[in-house]
């Protein structure tokens, strides 16, 4: 309820310093779109962002625990032209536009693994630890119109823990082309065996020190999900920021014991500091 409180306030934010009260510069984002970062204002050369996000969210995939968080946000970028080179996090990446209405994304990042102190209430117990791997993020949105009022998306994540894939539409919301606003996205979410195993399997020697009944899974349908950005410029200087998410897994993922919520869910609220 904490949460929700503040992610309402945050809105109220928004309505109250919306571009009716703050004037905005006319410096174009690479791409329009709140759910990019883009802190160039429009210019070539380097821009740097910091600041944090505190977001209420699922302790892993799959739970019915949730818990706050408090991220960091922002980061180092580099842009040229159609191009943005960043940093942010554990995250090395490139984005950049083709034809006005390509927006393509090439990621380098690491996958956070799962724990088993992760759960509070001892769910975990006895599956092992899951390390930190890298993995690699394409990503491909093709607008459908000039001012990317709505698009297309597909993401695949692949990596040592096997591959995922994202396809979906998206809509945006306001007349901005600084990059605040918002947006939304209507998603499908599938996996093969070994991401899904990865994250909802119990192998022979888990189920015997968890408890657990064995469980393998097979690659298909893994949820499909919806999600809202919003960003908004407060000044020269100050930007929030704010995102939810909800996913809904499929029969398969929901019949798995890791599975003890049929969903996942995520929201969150930050602001970062330009420089």
């Amino acid at each position: 309820m904490k949460k929700l409180t503040a992610v309402l306030l945050a809105l109220l934010v928004q309505a109250v310093f919306s571009p009716a009260a703050l004037a905005q510069d006319g410096k174009a984002a690479l791409v329009p779109l709140p759910s990019v970062d883009d802190f160039s204002r429009g210019e070539d050369g380097w821009s740097f962002g910091l600041g944090f996000g505190v977001e209420y969210e699922t302790a892993y995939e799959g739970s019915d625990e949730f818990g706050l968080e408090i991220e960091p946000a922002g980061g180092l970028q580099w842009r040229h032209g159609d191009d943005v080179f960043f940093f942010a996090g554990e995250a090395l990446g490139w984005r950049g536009v083709r034809a006005n209405s390509w927006l393509l994304e090439a990621v380098v990042g690491f996958d956070e693994g799962r724990k088993e102190s992760d759960s509070d209430d001892g769910r975990l117990a006895g599956l092992g630890e899951q390390d930190e791997g890298a993995e690699l993020v394409l990503q491909a949105r093709r607008a459908f119109d000039a001012d990317w009022r709505y698009w297309l998306v597909g993401r695949v994540v692949t990596g040592g823990n096997g591959n995922l894939g994202l396809f979906g539409v998206g809509r945006r919301f306001g007349d901005q082309i600084d990059g605040t606003g918002s947006e939304l996205n209507v998603v499908v979410v599938v996996h093969d065996s070994e991401y899904a195993n990865h994250g909802f399997g119990v192998n022979s020697a888990q189920a015997i020190a968890s408890g657990l009944n064995q469980t393998s899974l097979s690659g298909g349908l893994r949820s499909v999900g919806i999600n809202y950005n919003f960003r908004d410029d407060l000044n020269d200087h100050w930007q929030i920021y704010g995102e939810a998410l909800f996913e809904y897994f499929s029969s398969e993922v929901r019949d798995s014991p890791i599975a003890r919520s049929s969903y996942e869910a995520e929201i969150g609220v930050g602001v970062i500091y330009l420089f």
